[in-house]
């Protein structure tokens, strides 16, 4: 006991010793399998259509199958919308699951479910914003597992943190450190990526401050820092210093600099990717995942018009607002990780917090939330390509086999990622915490 008490007045706490010691022993045992090295995730907030997406039944009811016909893909008997022309010549380099399913119909406790891989703290609510009690984000796992990379951050999130309206408690929880603590929020880029005059903010210098002068104030802060923590130690100021001493490396840094900077891509691969906000988040997410960013997420952004959150004029907005952009961005992401030979080990997964009701709504030619069953896409990093996962019934609206919930999906991509997925953390207050909660779809792993 006195030994246990010792190490854990020293700040490392036996949770977070025996995770490591998990995390060291699982890449030992796993040293022959290929560990996937970064994550993107595509987070489609709203919930897209799981029957105008990727799982279309075009023998179901008129008002059941809406308007989107399915079409042929580059593998034999997968078909998916029309409307994901670009994705269908290149279905052969991810998976789809049909059977995503779960019984939250609130965006916000739905959400911090699809973002951590745990339940929220309040269950089917929209009222409760993000706190203290959330589970971390899954960036903020692999911050806590991976080294950090030549002074990039370990996790990126963009262009804002998601946030809905109609929602009372507004911003989403489960998208920062939660129970980790502030220190593993991850650095959020905020803006439209594909203005020219956007710049990450922090990352550049007033115009009287030179790089030299940055140095010696870098200097002095940590004289000022080391006589402040012997006044006042607590982990409120722990953390500000761990970003602090973060952002300041990063100033610092020419190369960490232009991982941020895309002008360096020519005009061709930025107009591949699509010259919209959605286009260019996930253009600069590859851009981070390639200068050693091991988590980057993208969330669907804020486009005035609730997201995939389409209870009225479904199919308006997707075909003309919501497919396109997306259609483009992911399949110009799935072909450059390709050519560059990244894809095998970059994780790409694309989902949304649920998915649609079958009925339409027949007055305004929407569809309501539906959690029962939708679809979402793996690709990448050790994942299998050119199957589908999971079935539904004839019309969309229950697994048939091979249920997958939040919790699994998130599991299988830490464990892709070679992170000890049956390890504990502690919290903030030594309390204990499994970081998953899901089962590992060894299926889908090649």
């Amino acid at each position: 006991m006195l030994q246990a008490g010792a190490i854990s007045a020293l700040g490392l706490g036996l949770g977070n010793l025996n995770s490591r010691l998990a995390f060291a022993q699982e890449q030992e045992a796993n040293a022959t399998q290929k560990r996937a090295k970064a994550c993107i995730f595509l987070f489609m907030w709203g919930g897209p259509s799981q029957l105008e997406t990727f799982d279309l039944k075009p023998d179901a009811p008129a008002e059941i199958r809406g308007e989107f016909n399915p079409i042929s893909t580059k593998v034999p008997g997968i078909q998916i919308c029309e409307h994901f022309s670009g994705l269908a010549s290149l279905t052969d380099k991810f998976s789809i699951i049909r059977s995503l399913t779960h019984d939250d119909p609130a965006h916000l406790s739905s959400g911090h479910a699809t973002l951590t891989g745990q339940l929220a703290p309040v269950l089917k609510s929209d009222d409760d914003p993000p706190s203290a009690k959330d589970s971390p984000h899954l960036g903020s796992l692999v911050s806590k597992f991976r080294t950090r990379s030549s002074g990039m951050p370990s996790f990126v999130a963009m262009p804002w943190k998601a946030f809905h309206p109609a929602a009372p408690g507004g911003e989403a929880p489960g998208q920062h450190g939660g129970w980790l603590g502030a220190a593993y929020d991850g650095m959020l880029l905020t803006g439209d990526l594909n203005d020219p005059t956007w710049h990450p903010q922090g990352l550049s210098l007033p115009s009287d401050i030179s790089l030299g002068r940055l140095e010696s104030r870098r200097e002095l802060l940590k004289l000022l820092d080391a006589q402040r923590m012997k006044v006042h130690r607590s982990l409120e100021t722990t953390s500000f210093g761990n970003h602090q001493s973060l952002a300041l490396e990063m100033i610092g840094s020419g190369s960490v600099r232009s991982a941020f900077d895309l002008s360096c891509e020519s005009e061709a691969t930025r107009e591949r990717y699509g010259r919209n906000i959605h286009g260019q988040c996930v253009l600069m997410a590859r851009r981070l995942v390639e200068h050693g960013v091991p988590l980057v997420s993208v969330n669907w952004h804020n486009d005035g018009q609730n997201f995939w959150d389409t209870h009225g004029n479904n199919f308006h907005r997707l075909k003309n607002d919501l497919i396109p952009p997306a259609d483009k961005a992911l399949s110009a992401l799935l072909s450059d990780l390709d050519e560059r030979g990244m894809l095998d080990e970059t994780i790409v997964a694309w989902v949304g917090e649920f998915g649609r009701k079958p009925q339409i709504t027949a007055n305004n030619a929407g569809r309501e939330h539906w959690p029962f069953c939708y679809s979402g896409l793996l690709a990448g990093g050790g994942i299998r390509s050119g199957t589908v996962y999971g079935s539904s019934d004839k019309h969309a609206a229950y697994p048939t086999s091979n249920p997958v919930s939040p919790q699994d999906f998130a599991t299988t991509i830490m464990h892709a990622m070679g992170l000890p997925t049956e390890s504990t953390l502690l919290d903030q207050e030594d309390r204990p915490h499994r970081i998953t909660s899901g089962r590992v779809l060894h299926e889908l792993l090649a």
